[in-house]
């Protein structure tokens, strides 16, 4: 979601770009998308031994997810304004290190609160990173290859959604959760001596003129694409934050790992479908994929308590690939609307991105202490036939 809709005019670079595409360097950018993701991922599959390692409920444990991309959401659109004047490459070192400073002690850490606050800086930084990792990689690669490039960089997304989460899950059952965030330290650390060394810097240049937030908010098609953002993210991380607390509802704790992994791998197919056909079927894969998750969440309200665990690992798959292209999709319909104005657009959609799905771990815990988990599905289902009704009463200004 984190991709970027910046011109891809060669004038905007100051280190001359490649004839080819610098596949080492853009490796460092895929895992740096990866850590980025997996800061605000992976602490969902950990939610009960988090809860249980500091003595307190799932619904506080999930405020981890929550203060995480609280941060990445204040932080987007006015860390893209003020470092806009700074190397590429020291910014995102400045991010690395912050990740490997702030994992190591929350793996440390015997306060909650003091976890929590670390998980709101590693947000900051996560902001930071997404504001640059889009347009470091495009200026890598030469205008006819900055597409591949920015694909190659952002494949960190749902490398993480895949293995990073099922794995973590996996691991911290014999290992312990600290152990996993001590491994994102690590990671982090590593990458940055391998950017440090391996990657030059690349600047851009500052001359061009922005157009204020207030007049892209007001172009045709970008509020209710960012409602459809803000709606569509929410309702899927209320379920996706709390998937631990809802399997164990059903009695498929045990096997949390095995779906976090279908989850992770049905979006990889889901991405490559939609790779394929978003140009072409951008309308129908949108319907599609909505339409999908608004079933999910119907069948969950009727069938909540007799779902077992092959009904519950279709409906998985199903959602898997329902969700994996939706930050495609939404970026280029909101590309398509604001046009020339794409980039700021872009600053906007990460903003309401990561608060929507802060906002989901807050109502989410809310749900959960007070009418329980079996209750999520019904609230998901309202909202996304909200969303529904909008994109279809707006859908002249949305699919342009």
């Amino acid at each position: 979601m984190k991709q970027s809709f910046e011109s891809s005019s060669p004038n905007w670079f100051t280190v001359e770009q490649p004839d080819k595409l610098p596949l080492g360097q853009l490796l460092c950018l895929t895992l740096a998308s990866f850590l980025a993701t997996a800061n605000e991922t992976i602490p969902a599959g950990l939610l009960n031994q988090i809860a249980n390692g500091f003595m307190t409920n799932e619904a506080w444990a999930g405020q981890t997810v929550t203060f995480c991309a609280l941060g990445a959401g204040i932080s987007a659109i006015p860390l893209t304004i003020l470092t806009k004047r700074y190397q590429q490459r020291s910014l995102l070192l400045v991010a690395l290190l912050t990740f490997a400073f702030c994992n190591l002690l929350t793996a440390l850490s015997s306060n909650f609160l003091f976890v929590l606050f670390l998980r709101f800086v590693i947000g900051l930084a996560t902001g930071l990173a997404w504001s640059i990792l889009a347009t470091y990689a495009r200026s890598m690669a030469p205008p006819n290859l900055q597409g591949r490039a920015l694909a190659i960089a952002m494949f960190g997304i749902p490398l993480a959604l895949a293995l990073g989460v099922p794995l973590s899950a996996w691991l911290s059952h014999f290992m312990g959760w600290r152990f996993i965030f001590d491994i994102l330290s690590l990671i982090a650390t590593v990458l940055a001596a391998w950017i440090l060394f391996k990657i030059p810097n690349y600047s851009k240049e500052t001359n061009q003129q922005r157009i204020p937030l207030k007049h892209v908010i007001q172009i045709t098609g970008v509020r209710p694409i960012l409602f459809i953002v803000m709606a569509w993210i929410l309702s899927h991380y209320l379920l996706y934050t709390y998937i631990t607390p809802l399997l164990s509802y059903l009695g498929l704790t045990s096997q949390i790992d095995v779906i976090l992994l279908i989850f992770g791998l049905a979006t990889l197919v889901g991405i490559w479908i939609v790779g394929i056909f978003v140009d072409q079927f951008l309308k129908r894969l949108f319907f599609m994929s909505l339409g999908s998750f608004l079933l999910i969440s119907i069948l969950l309200s009727l069938n909540f308590t007799h779902l077992g665990f092959y009904l519950f690992i279709c409906l998985t798959i199903l959602w898997g690939l329902s969700f994996s292209g939706a930050p495609t999709l939404l970026q280029t319909l909101l590309a398509n609307a604001a046009k020339e104005n794409a980039d700021i657009a872009q600053s906007l959609l990460v903003t309401v991105f990561n608060l929507s799905f802060a906002f989901s771990g807050i109502l989410g815990g809310i749900l959960l202490e007070t009418v329980g988990v079996q209750y999520f599905s019904i609230v998901i289902a309202l909202i996304l036939s909200i969303t529904m009704i909008i994109t279809f009463k707006y859908q002249k200004h949305i699919f342009i």
